[in-house]
């Protein structure tokens, strides 16, 4: 069940630092989302496609959906027609993908790059010096997405030292790629979940994700 007063309490905590609230809605029920809808929360994240073309079409169609999962190429499609927000773009291939396919319906996708600043070898992301030869070789040729900026999860880790470092490494690696995003949509730095969502803030996030804080365990 969504817990209104964390929410309230949450929101209350951004405040200071502007920064916008992903409620990762993953496997719980339209009936929490309803609810969440219901207490002001209008963004919402997923971390599987078909449980995503689940939901969305049963849900009023103002929610601004972020997918922040890991995305396979052949499942672009079931997405692109409504998604907001791709959080997850890994690879130079994927995001050319995104923009081919979502040219078919005529709309524009927002995208995140996910660089990779943790030390588990079971998440994604470009490195540093990839994100960097990207954007110098700029992005005329992409139509269909908007390169809204970057996102990043810490390692999995109590030590509160490397986590922060991890954050920090982002965000100046986002201060240097900052004026090659595109100009019409608001600078995205995304990261910052449950365990770590303080220290990101202080570390300069703009949004961040935050699924069991809200909505209870899975």
């Amino acid at each position: 069940m969504f817990d209104s007063l964390s929410y309230q309490k949450l929101i209350q905590e951004l405040k200071p630092y502007q920064a916008t609230l992903v409620a990762v809605s993953k496997k719980k029920p339209l009936t929490d989302i309803e609810y969440a809808l219901a207490q002001g929360q209008h963004i919402f994240g997923e971390n599987y496609v078909q449980e995503l073309c689940e939901k969305q079409p049963q849900l009023p169609q103002n929610i601004e959906w972020h997918f922040i999962g890991h995305l396979q190429s052949n499942k672009i499609k079931y997405i692109a027609p409504f998604v907001h927000t791709i959080q997850t773009v890994d690879s130079v291939k994927l995001l050319s993908e995104i923009d081919r396919i979502t040219g078919k319906y005529h709309r524009k996708i927002n995208v995140l790059i996910q660089v990779y600043i943790a030390t588990e070898e079971t998440k994604f992301g470009l490195d540093a010096d990839e994100v960097l030869n990207l954007f110098d070789n700029g992005f005329s040729s992409y139509t269909n997405i908007r390169i809204a900026g970057l996102m990043g999860m810490a390692s999995n880790t109590d030590n509160i030292s490397q986590i922060r470092a991890e954050f920090k490494s982002l965000k100046n690696l986002f201060d240097k790629i900052k004026p090659g995003l595109d100009k019409t949509v608001t600078p995205v730095l995304s990261m910052g979940m449950t365990s770590d969502y303080k220290i990101a803030l202080d570390e300069g996030s703009t949004m961040i994700r935050i699924g069991s804080a809200l909505f209870g365990s899975r």
